[in-house]
């Protein structure tokens, strides 16, 4: 294993633990059993190792998406996969989409360059596919942005408020983890039964 490689893989683990905020570079150069020293080296700050593994994980998150929007798959079943592959994903890297709402408010440049990034999920297709069902009366008419908003939302929001979702539902982390490994069909077959003819 490279010394990157132990590096990202600590700061996954103590950004998981503590969060963006209570994360601390001494804990992650200890986790990843090298001296502090080494670990500003190779990453000035934190915000910078922050980012490069929130562009590691989603350099692994995007490609599925887009094959998942790309496939010959109906659009049913590109929503069935979706769920369950950004749920599968977010439950392995539970601190990302907290990190994403936090870094839009406070370095909305790092947010659009990844928008940029040409390997970005891109739903153009997914869109078109979804023009095109709905022109052949398999969906019922609704704007394709809109549904991509809802499934988005639906996915994502449980985790970007974890805290609080806990808290309101007076629920343990292996309680949240097994609400979320539900969602994963019942979130698609939500959506596919309001919007099918």
């Amino acid at each position: 294993m490279t010394t990157e490689e132990k590096i990202f893989n600590a700061a996954r683990i103590i950004f998981q633990k503590k969060g963006f905020a209570g994360a601390r570079m001494q804990e992650i150069a200890d986790q990843a059993g090298i001296n502090k020293a080494m670990l500003h080296y190779c990453f000035k700050n934190k915000e910078l190792l922050f980012q490069a593994v929130f562009m590691n994980a989603f350099s692994q998150l995007a490609p599925q998406i887009n094959e998942i929007f790309n496939s010959k798959a109906s659009v049913f079943d590109k929503i069935r996969k979706f769920t369950n592959s950004y749920i599968s994903f977010v439950i392995l890297n539970p601190y990302l989409p907290q990190f994403v709402i936090q870094e839009m408010n406070n370095n909305p440049e790092f947010v659009m360059s990844f928008l940029r990034n040409e390997n970005r999920p891109n739903p153009t297709v997914l869109i078109a596919q979804i023009e095109k069902e709905i022109a052949d009366s398999i969906i019922n008419p609704i704007n394709p942005k809109q549904l991509l908003i809802n499934i988005i939302a639906m996915t994502v929001f449980p985790f970007a408020a974890q805290m609080m979702v806990k808290g309101m539902l007076q629920i343990s982390d292996t309680e949240f983890t097994a609400m979320m490994e539900e969602r994963k069909t019942s979130i698609a077959e939500q959506i596919i039964n309001s919007i099918k003819r």
